[in-house]
């Protein structure tokens, strides 16, 4: 395998969004929180619900691979991973690894071989449903002259983006409720209090007219035009994606 090529653990996704969008609160639903492993490189920023995962405070980027290579020593012990956030994990290693080195060079090539192996090895290796969040950031295309939408990494990683190494990245956002009305009603779902207040957390699963710049994407044929919005509920998600590669 060269090392440019992109290997995929099917069950990978990808969950971007601003601060605030609902990003984090959609791991609410996930079934058996005590079997999936939540690696927090957020400074042991708290979940906005009560739950049972099994908690892990990241301070090195590197224990992330010794907490996969566990799960994958011991598969009866563990449904899934999540990584909150990718954004940060990457912040953690410049500040580690790269700012202040003597050869800063090596570390910038140390910091895309660690995303590069993690995404094309660890997690494939691991083989089972994984979630990363990630921050997403607004940048003017000069070129263009348009606003892209991605999620920020650097170095030589930039150009290809996190978003390359996903085939199902969604947008976590919120809509209008008075906007949901012709969306699939077994994948969205609008409650009392979101009528209420007149907008609701919802993953974007598709690319509208006034988001092409952003970096959404999914398989051919995983979600339909009414699925464009659906819940921000990644075990919903989940269910989804495995019905799709299911059938």
């Amino acid at each position: 395998m060269s090392e440019d090529t992109i290997v995929f653990n099917d069950q990978m996704i990808l969950i971007g969004g601003v601060s605030g969008a609902g990003k984090s609160a959609a791991l609410r639903n996930i079934r058996n929180k005590n079997r999936w492993i939540y690696l927090n490189a957020e400074a042991g920023k708290r979940l906005p619900f009560k739950n049972d995962f099994i908690n892990v405070r990241i301070t090195d980027p590197y224990q992330v691979f010794g907490y996969i290579d566990d799960a994958i020593a011991a598969p009866e012990h563990v449904d899934g991973l999540i990584i909150d956030s990718s954004t940060f994990l990457m912040d953690m290693f410049e500040s580690q690894y790269v700012l202040g080195q003597a050869d800063t060079m090596k570390g910038w090539s140390n910091y895309a071989q660690f995303w590069k192996e993690l995404m094309q090895v660890k997690l494939v290796e691991f083989g089972k449903p994984v979630i990363i969040i990630a921050h997403v950031l607004d940048v003017l295309d000069e070129k263009a002259m348009e606003m892209k939408r991605a999620v920020p990494i650097k170095g030589a990683l930039k150009n290809q983006g996190v978003e390359a190494y996903f085939s199902t990245v969604v947008e976590a956002t919120t809509i209008p409720v008075k906007d949901l009305g012709k969306y699939d009603p077994a994948l969205l779902n609008v409650s009392e209090d979101e009528t209420e207040i007149g907008f609701k957390y919802v993953f974007q699963t598709r690319k509208t007219a006034k988001t092409v710049g952003t970096r959404i994407r999914s398989p051919m044929g995983m979600f339909n035009a009414k699925q464009t919005y659906i819940d921000n509920d990644a075990q919903l998600l989940l269910d989804h994606l495995h019905k799709f590669y299911d059938t």
